[in-house]
């Protein structure tokens, strides 16, 4: 349901593998999905009938009142690929989804948008979030989860709630960062749009992306994002201080320098096995979640394939900055 960007990207990744079929709201859109070999409904209801999963892929706006025309239909379990997750939850649960319904966020994307930007490439090995909560079905959960990793994906089980604090640091801050940074850049006039170069570029790539879905990207997540922007604005304001100060910003660039080298950096992981039939299981997989860890596969007899993260040596958050 939504042929966008991300929604045209995983239905072309399932349809080689999976009965496909897609929905849009835009005739056009539908039309370039029909021409590119996906069977397109004229409804939500008609492209949701007698389907195992139903996958939301609409803009946020319109997630409610699609997630509302799926509360009728027969679809075993309904997911989605928001960006947000707290809001949609509670869409979800307003339209009497209940157990059937489980959050879900690919981590890919670029700053094109529609269908003709849809790639099934894009999700190759993309972190696939899928919430747990206190009322989630898990049977529904590894219906989602099999579909995912069998796409290729790693799924990251967390809540709802620890999904927006992570992506109000990784993705929506990093939308603002960037939509400030041009903005810096082209208050600059011509002679600093003609010295911008790699490190410009860089930063600057998201702020590409259609405003409307920044803003809903930002919007939906006010709160986590509110609270991360404060602590990286006072980063900022320390760094200005110390320039004004006659002080250097050495302490801010070692930390980020830090911090990037540990990301970027390849980290040992250890294989694990999760066994639904646990009476931890729940717990197990928002342990392993919370540690960086994921889902690597839904074997046939439904025990999972773990990758944890090796955490020996790493830095806890708090050593990053002196002080």
């Amino acid at each position: 349901m939504g042929l966008g960007l991300i929604g045209g990207s995983v239905a072309r990744r399932l349809a080689p593998a999976h009965d496909v079929v897609g929905w849009d709201a835009d005739p056009r859109t539908r039309e370039l999905a029909v021409r590119a070999g996906l069977r397109v409904a004229g409804s939500v209801q008609e492209a949701a009938a007698g389907a195992d999963v139903a996958i939301v892929a609409t803009p946020l706006g319109a997630v409610a009142t699609v997630l509302t025309a799926l509360s009728t239909s027969d679809c075993r379990v309904v997911t989605d690929v928001g960006s947000v997750k707290g809001p949609v939850l509670a869409a979800a649960r307003a339209a009497g989804l209940g157990d059937r319904f489980v959050g879900g966020h690919p981590m890919a994307g670029t700053e094109q948008a529609g269908f003709t930007a849809a790639d099934p490439a894009l999700l190759d090995g993309a972190a696939w979030v899928l919430c747990l909560e206190d009322d989630t079905d898990l049977a529904a959960w590894l219906t989602v989860a099999a579909l995912a990793t069998g796409a290729g994906c790693r799924v990251v089980p967390c809540s709802a709630a620890a999904h927006d604090e992570a992506q109000a640091r990784v993705s929506g801050l990093p939308h603002l960062l960037a939509v400030a940074l041009a903005t810096a850049g082209a208050e600059g006039g011509p002679l600093a749009a003609a010295l911008a170069a790699g490190s410009f570029r860089d930063g600057t790539r998201v702020a590409g992306t259609r405003p409307e879905l920044i803003a809903a990207l930002c919007d939906g997540n006010r709160t986590a994002l509110a609270t991360v922007l404060d602590t990286t604005l006072a980063r900022l304001a320390d760094a200005r201080d110390a320039l004004r100060d006659g002080r250097s910003v050495m302490p801010l660039a070692t930390a980020g320098h830090r911090a990037r080298r540990d990301w970027a950096d390849p980290r040992p992981t250890v294989a694990e096995h999760l066994d639904p039939r646990a009476s931890s299981f729940r717990d197990d997989l928002l342990d392993l979640g919370a540690a960086g860890g994921s889902v690597h596969a839904v074997r046939p007899d439904g025990t999972l394939h773990c990758q944890r993260p090796d955490l020996a040596d790493r830095p806890e958050p708090d050593e990053l900055l002196p002080g």
